[in-house]
């Protein structure tokens, strides 16, 4: 059941319809974007078996594949390799073993891609499979490598499908989702769109209760857009909607667009693609960050962090400049020299992340040559 009349957070106008309001701001977004990231959750590419849903998947590939007869460029993240595996492998519940995870993952990743592979084929369209983990997105050579086989792959019309490397990754299996990869992929290509199709119809206002509502359109993720997100009661999902506020986050700061929408409508893309209300639209940042700077924001996982009075923290946010060692006040965790850390005011709010010249150790010694601790072009501001 769809929920009650929605709502468009991005402005209001008394003299027109909701719709109309909402068109103003979405459809120029949507309608001119080229290159789109697509995730694909588990829920919509499997059955209540969790195995894949042949015929739900051949209606997703062909809406994909409209796309691209009308030129656009698509990357695929696609969920689904974890379920795959329990199907086959006729396990019921997503299991929390290691080992077990890791061979679930490469029994339903190789399925997902014969899968894929067949649908795609079907409209002249080649796949070509690409598994991520997150140290070959934050280590630099590695992050460029991955970027330029993505762009070599949409060059000769060949759609990349994305995954976590889960069957080799501890970490990501254990504390990532593909809502934040897919998030990640489209900045790391510069997309003009990021797409996540899910169960949902979008974000919903009073999720579950009789007056609930669908969210149109968010020009700003707050504190109150991001109470609206729930977990997930999926034995194969990792994260609700909670993870796709994250994404969503990555995405607007990136300066693209984010559209959530319900991946087993058989006109979804089209219909966004038009501009017709339905899913969400989160609007993309006016303060959008550029290339290295995103690198540094979003593609590390800070081990420490600096403590800065309130002297720097002004300095850094509204003057542009570069950290001193005498506006640290205080150092948690050990780095090394080039690592990104948190940076964090007194009251232990994060600000900013930014890449350390000196290492933890040493730090007394840097203070005293009175050298800068993270250079304005390595500082990021939150």
């Amino acid at each position: 059941m769809l929920p009650p009349p929605h709502r468009c957070l991005a402005f209001n106008a008394k003299q027109r319809s909701n719709e109309d309001r909402c068109k103003i701001m979405r459809a120029p977004l949507l309608q001119k974007a080229q290159r789109l990231v697509i995730k694909l959750g588990t829920g919509i590419l499997t059955d209540q078996r969790n195995h894949p849903e042949i015929s739900q998947m051949e209606q997703l590939v062909s809406q994909i594949a409209e796309l691209k007869s009308a030129g656009r460029d698509v990357v695929i993240v696609s969920s689904g390799a974890v379920g795959a595996g329990m199907g086959n492998m006729k396990w019921e519940k997503r299991p929390k073993d290691l080992t077990d995870l890791q061979a679930c993952a490469a029994v339903g990743q190789s399925r997902l891609m014969h899968t894929y592979s067949d649908l795609f084929a079907r409209h002249g369209i080649t796949v070509g499979q690409v598994l991520l983990t997150h140290a070959d997105l934050k280590h630099q050579d590695r992050h460029l490598n991955a970027r330029n086989t993505l762009i070599a792959l949409l060059e000769r019309q060949i759609v990349p499908i994305v995954n976590e490397n889960d069957a080799v990754s501890y970490t990501e299996l254990k504390f990532g989702d593909n809502d934040s990869l897919s998030a990640l992929v489209a900045s790391l290509i510069a997309a003009d769109l990021l797409v996540i199709l899910t169960t949902a119809e979008g974000l919903i206002r009073d999720f579950g209760q009789s007056n609930a509502e669908r969210v149109s359109e968010v020009s700003k993720i707050t504190d109150e857009i991001r109470t609206m997100a729930k977990g997930t009661t999926s034995v194969t999902a990792t994260g609700g909607m909670t993870t796709k506020m994250d994404a969503a986050w990555i995405a607007v700061r990136s300066g693209i667009p984010m559209f959530i929408g319900p991946g087993r409508s058989k006109t979804i893309l089209k219909d966004m693609i038009e501009g017709k209300d339905v899913g969400t639209v989160f609007l993309p940042s006016s303060r959008k960050l550029k290339g290295h700077k995103r690198w540094i924001a979003f593609f590390h996982r800070p081990s420490g962090s600096l403590v800065v009075d309130q002297g720097a923290k002004t300095a850094l946010r509204d003057q542009g400049c570069s950290l001193l060692p005498q506006g640290v006040c205080g150092i948690d965790g050990h780095f090394k020299a080039g690592e990104v850390v948190h940076v964090r005011d007194e009251q232990g709010t994060e600000f900013a992340v930014g890449i350390v010249e000196s290492d933890s150790n040493s730090f007394d010694e840097w203070n005293e040559r009175h050298e800068e601790i993270v250079h304005r072009d390595n500082l990021v501001i939150l």
